[in-house]
């Protein structure tokens, strides 16, 4: 069947939720592909339309659990797949779900999904909260998303995104897709990454709550410098104690920086050090 073949089930995409449905067969095949899911593990599929790549997954022999906001897709979902047994429909906001539920035997959960853009970064930071309990994540994003996820120091897609999801994860762009896999048809490329959580964190943080506010503290304010993104925080003579240049920006240093400089300031105040000294 080619794309323009492909049927509509009678649903017409909203954009209140951001939808684009996948429809290119080969881009299917591919994802499928760099997923490879195996009968022996728990997937988990956040908003899968349609259902595209539901069929693939469920065909793996994998448990499969889907979390669908959308009413109007609740019936297709159970037509085509309700009657499998590997198969869990859930009616939910995947901002608002506990995916730690989910996890009921000795197998974490491998998580996919062709995320709107409207939510991929508050769900991805909501995910990252539950890692320890995750083995891996494909994801469906824009493309900027993604080079945000992937970017290196020094680089204008560097930032808060970027430091705290490399925190928790390895992140790897896998490959572009074109908007004419979908329909309809986004104004954008989109691309798949894959996230797997570290088994042990490379640059561990005393808290982590601490890191994130300081990431974001001098992200807020991206085109100045350290000194004056941070001097709510400690003084410029503190950052400089790091080892931290203070006239850098924010962009410029690296997540182990960041977790230096913010495990210094937990210590300081944890033994009542004036950190604006």
């Amino acid at each position: 069947m080619s794309k323009s073949d492909k049927p509509n089930y009678g649903h017409q995409a909203k954009k209140r939720f951001g939808q684009n449905f996948l429809s290119d067969p080969s881009i299917i095949n591919n994802i499928i592909a760099s997923i490879r899911p195996k009968t022996d593990q728990h997937l988990v599929e956040i908003g899968p339309g349609q259902g595209a790549l539901t069929g693939s997954l469920l065909d793996s022999g994998a448990r499969l659990d889907v979390i669908e906001l959308d009413n109007d897709l609740l019936p297709i979902l159970k037509l085509h797949f309700g009657l499998k047994e590997n198969f869990t429909l859930h009616h939910a906001d995947a901002l608002r779900f506990d995916f730690n539920a989910l996890v009921d035997d000795e197998k974490d959960l491998r998580v996919v999904g062709n995320l709107p853009y409207n939510i991929s970064t508050p769900l991805i930071f909501h995910l990252l909260q539950h890692c320890h309990n995750i083995t891996d994540m494909h994801f469906m994003l824009q493309y900027e998303v993604v080079k945000r996820l992937a970017a290196s120091p020094d680089s204008k897609a560097f930032g808060r995104l970027t430091v705290m999801t490399q925190y928790y994860c390895d992140v790897e762009q896998l490959f572009i897709v074109p908007p004419g896999a979908f329909r309809p048809a986004p104004k954008v490329d989109s691309a798949i990454v894959r996230l797997v959580p570290h088994k042990q964190l490379p640059y561990p943080a005393h808290d982590v709550k601490l890191l994130e506010h300081v990431v974001g503290t001098a992200f807020q304010q991206r085109r100045k410098t350290l000194r004056n993104t941070l001097k709510k925080l400690c003084s410029e003579a503190f950052i400089v104690a790091q080892g931290i240049d203070p006239s850098d920006r924010p962009e410029n240093l690296s997540l182990k920086e960041y977790v230096i400089l913010a495990n210094a300031i937990f210590e300081a105040r944890k033994n009542d050090e004036d950190v604006f000294a």
